[in-house]
């Protein structure tokens, strides 16, 4: 699952940033953190999961490097997303929330299922490490959209985990729930690096781990 070609990390020394250069393997030509960033050649894409004031930077060395973007920051708003447009409109960029293939699947599931509970009670659950600053989560309220209806959302931050959610349905007589859990934050990684070599493939234009996912 390697990356054979030269890449950049925005937020290289924080948890994901780690996790996404073990997966991609060898050592990135641009990286970029609180105090500083080092560059010593121009990556093909570049992974960004920092924080959302990042953002006009990593855009900034997007262009300079005509790299493609991996983007898996959360809380975006409107804003944001109206720059990630203008970007993929130069390169290709993939954006999601969650790049885990489970929570793809079940986003999927959601989307395609969930209308026939729509008389059905629905919530969603989600559960992250102690140090997950939104709420609730941008996986979360992605589900939400795909499940295609507004539903009361419920947070907690507990400990390490790396990630937990619960799409729960339910009437007077029965219910049903779809759950996924991130045992490691590896998956996310794994995933982002599945979306570079996607990106790659592209010669621009925004797209979504489920266009990945479903190739």
């Amino acid at each position: 699952m390697e990356l054979s070609v030269p890449y950049g990390v925005i937020g290289s020394t924080g948890r994901m940033g780690r996790e996404i250069a073990a997966a991609a393997g060898g050592t990135p030509c641009l990286c970029v953190w609180d105090e500083g960033e080092t560059c010593e050649g121009s990556p093909r894409v570049i992974f960004d999961f920092s924080s959302a004031a990042v953002l006009p930077r990593t855009v900034e060395l997007c262009r300079r490097h005509k790299s493609a973007l991996v983007m898996g920051t959360t809380a975006l708003n409107d804003g944001h997303m109206a720059a990630l447009r203008g970007l993929a409109e130069e390169v290709p960029v993939v954006q999601s929330f969650n790049y885990s293939i489970g929570i793809a699947v079940m986003a999927m599931i959601l989307r395609d299922y969930a209308p026939l509970l729509a008389d059905w009670d629905a919530e969603i659950a989600e559960a992250h490490h102690i140090h997950k600053k939104d709420a609730p989560s941008g996986t979360a309220l992605m589900l939400g959209r795909a499940l295609g209806r507004d539903v009361p959302m419920h947070s907690f931050r507990l400990g390490g985990l790396p990630g937990d959610h619960e799409a729960l349905f339910g009437n007077e007589g029965e219910t049903l729930s779809v759950h996924h859990r991130a045992i490691s934050r590896s998956v996310f990684a794994i995933g982002a690096v599945r979306a570079a070599r996607f990106a790659l493939t592209k010669e621009k234009g925004l797209f979504t781990f489920e266009d990945v996912v479903r190739g």
